[in-house]
């Protein structure tokens, strides 16, 4: 399967192969309905931030605004799996603690928010065991990429999908990028649209909301991409993307799922730009380096490159940059934004859950006010607009 502008163009020759591929994951979800596979449920706030694509849909970006929005009122805690780290096991991060033990993105969320626990392990429930036991004030665990780790039953269970490649339109693999069939999205109890057009218009929010035909019980957001000022990687003033001069040659430097969102949104800042794209989580090689350095230096100057947050993180460690690349490479940083102004709306449903469900609110109000995950949370829901089709 490919994108071609705003149309999935699915492989039919691989059908037959799906077809095998969506038996075997059936199976494992009839198993966990069935309790053959358990779920298991914990005594404190967990939410689950997810998808059922192959490729980036914006997890880590949502993950850290729910962090943002949430450590100032409680005590939060991060655990992913730490895809691609050199380590096993459970890992809290520090201030000591390099990438490779802990993988790209957790460490990209440790820079940002160093105060924020930050936790990796491939088996979560382990991971949640651990970060109780390490933290009894602890109030929420934030699970970066957990939508199909059905071995945890989150409070809240988060689906994203990006608005170029929409879920409903998919099909399993190979031959489309679903992991699992579209019913996976039932699980969810929140499905926000990413990456969508900051002018959405208002018969699309329609159309897309019938066509994901979701319950009433599950809440539709839709969020857009929002960047923030260039940052320099190895010293330097910040710059703003507006300040990019109209004759300045700009090269697209990511190791990321999905970059045709961000040629797209720098096209307007400049008819310079040349994209160097390599794999997701891609670990820069020395010929990697060598090849990144004449890139540079074929530019005609001014020339900068522009990187993401998460490649940086392995760019900052990585020998044999020249000392021109250094100083003209900057990451830019990733933020979301709500539309419909629902931003109040979201952030009420998650803080009201968190505030219900907390330990140390259990505490204050006893435990016959407890409410379990599979509870609804009055007063504290958000709106829902359905089209269910029966």
């Amino acid at each position: 399967m490919r994108v071609e502008g705003d149309f999935i163009v699915i492989n039919k020759w691989l059908q037959p192969l799906s077809w095998l591929y969506g038996l075997g994951v059936k199976l494992r979800n009839i198993a966990f309905e069935t309790g053959i596979l358990k779920s298991r449920a914990f005594d404190m706030p967990v939410i689950s931030v997810g998808n059922i694509t192959v490729g980036g849909t914006g997890k880590t970006t949502h993950v850290e605004y729910l962090v943002k929005h949430l450590k100032g009122l409680f005590h939060v805690a991060v655990l992913s799996r730490g895809y691609k780290r050199k380590s096993k096991g459970f890992i809290i991060a520090n201030s000591k603690t390099t990438m490779p033990e802990i993988g790209d993105e957790p460490y990209q969320m440790k820079q940002k928010f160093p105060d924020v626990t930050i936790a990796v392990d491939k088996n979560r429930c382990h991971g949640i065991e651990e970060l109780t036991l390490n933290d009894k004030n602890l109030d929420v665990i934030l699970l970066d990429d957990a939508f199909q780790h059905r071995y945890v039953k989150p409070g809240i269970n988060i689906l994203l999908v990006d608005y170029h490649r929409l879920i409903i339109y998919d099909r399993l693999l190979p031959a489309g990028r679903l992991r699992e069939p579209l019913s996976g999205k039932d699980r969810a109890d929140v499905v926000i649209i990413t990456k969508c057009p900051k002018d959405l218009k208002p018969m699309e929010y329609r159309v897309i909301t019938k066509a994901m035909n979701l319950y009433p019980y599950q809440s539709l957001y839709f969020t857009c991409i929002e960047y923030g000022a260039l940052q320099p990687i190895f010293g330097g003033e910040p710059r703003q993307l507006s300040d990019l001069k109209t004759d300045e040659q700009v090269v697209l430097l990511t190791g990321i799922a999905s970059p045709e969102q961000m040629i797209h949104d720098l096209e307007p800042y400049t008819s310079h730009l040349t994209p160097l794209t390599f794999a997701d989580h891609h670990q820069f090689t020395e010929k990697d380096i060598q090849l990144i350095n004449e890139t540079f230096e074929q530019q005609k100057k001014p020339c900068c490159i522009i990187t993401t947050e998460k490649d940086a993180t392995r760019l900052q460690h990585a020998e044999g940059l020249s000392e021109d690349v250094k100083k003209n490479i900057y990451t830019l940083p990733v933020g979301i934004r709500f539309l419909q102004d629902d931003e109040d709306t979201f952030n009420q449903y998650i803080i009201g859950y968190v505030r219900k469900n907390s330990k140390n609110s259990i505490l204050v109000k006893g435990k016959d006010d407890y409410k379990s995950e599979d509870s609804y949370y009055s007063g504290d829901r958000p709106r829902t607009i359905s089209f269910r089709n029966n």
